[in-house]
């Protein structure tokens, strides 16, 4: 209950503001790739791109629980390749290197609750995930090297009332005939956020396989703010056709994600995937609560591990994906086991 002072995290948020930099050093340890490839000669992509993506523990092949994470809603825009303006094309070469560049705009809306979301009393157990909203617009600049992709990324938003999560969440239940949720009046109070990410993923070409492509995705990502400060690395395996057409599956963080770029190498391009991150969390303020107030928290667990499977289909200028992801437990007296819940994503290139 008790409000977290902010020294402990300045330093590495400042550290996450200059990760970047060390990324050449990051490939040459962290996950080393095969002799180096000539970029791709094909000219520049002048194509943008747009998505919409819905997380819900409804999306999923388990069991469907309303609770923990309900619900992340994200609208994307990412710009041709080499349209970036001209300074943070100077940034980018002087993080990465040459490479092509784009710019990508987010809008996401993600809804956290307790187990117990209908209590009659209105109140849940102190011992539960606190209600919380957190709605961002994140602003990212996307490098493509050769069997890398690179992405540094600023986002500011807020958490509580002002996010409009229980407006969304009940007037969505109004529309599916469900109950209303009660306990919102005991949400994280509002409280401006910016958070700092950096990540980096490698593309292994494996083996072919009865014709099939194999590959690994090796990934490593930091952020920090007063949202979540935490070090994640993780891998994601692939078998399909036409694997050079993107980096991943896209997801809303944390988790393993490609992004939301993908360029197409053959008129139809499919893949299955599975994958498991490894997340060291030193703060996480929709469960430990407002870093300058008294609010509703819970203990959290400083090592989370995630595992993820699914499918990737692209045809005719568009790329649809299923993302199942099963996670442990994220704070102390989690009810449950591994929380489930699903991602599903449609981008367009136009």
């Amino acid at each position: 209950m008790r409000a977290m002072t902010t020294k402990p995290w300045l330093g590495l948020m400042l550290a996450a503001a200059v990760l970047p930099a060390g990324s050449a050093l990051a490939q040459s340890t962290a996950a080393p790739p095969p002799a180096a490839q000539a970029p791709s000669a094909q000219p520049p992509d002048t194509v943008s791109i747009w998505t919409l993506q819905d997380e819900n523990a409804a999306v999923t092949t388990a069991e469907l629980t309303d609770r923990y994470y309900t619900n992340g809603l994200r609208l994307g825009w990412t710009s041709p390749e080499n349209a970036a303006p001209g300074f943070l094309e100077d940034f980018g070469k002087l993080l990465w290197g040459e490479g092509r560049m784009r710019v990508a705009f987010d809008l996401t809306q993600q809804i956290y609750t307790p187990d117990d979301d209908n209590d009659p009393s209105g109140y849940p157990p102190l011992t539960d995930r606190p209600f919380a909203g957190v709605l961002m617009g994140t602003g990212s600049l996307i490098h493509d090297g050769a069997n890398a992709r690179s992405v540094f990324s600023v986002g500011l938003g807020v958490v509580g009332p002002a996010a409009l999560a229980q407006s969304v969440q009940n007037n969505f239940h109004n529309w599916i005939d469900q109950y209303h949720t009660s306990g919102w009046s005991t949400q994280l109070h509002d409280e401006p956020l910016l958070e700092i990410t950096s990540q980096r993923t490698w593309r292994l070409p494996v083996a072919t396989v009865g014709g099939l492509d194999t590959d690994a995705l090796p990934e490593i990502t930091a952020a920090a703010g007063n949202l979540r400060i935490y070090a994640q690395t993780g891998v994601t395996l692939r078998i399909g056709q036409g694997l050079d057409s993107d980096y991943g599956t896209a997801r809303m963080l944390p988790g393993l994600t490609g992004t939301d770029v993908f360029r197409p190498t053959r008129p139809f391009a499919w893949y299955v995937f599975v994958g498991a991150d490894g997340q060291g969390v030193a703060r996480d303020l929709t469960l430990q609560g407002n870093t300058w107030q008294d609010s509703r928290s819970v203990k959290i667990k400083n090592a989370v591990a995630e595992f993820q499977g699914g499918l990737a289909l692209m045809a005719y200028g568009a790329r649809a994906t299923f993302t199942d992801v099963a996670q442990t437990q994220e704070f102390k007296h989690q009810k449950g086991g591994l929380h489930q819940f699903g991602s599903l994503a449609l981008s367009v290139r136009f």
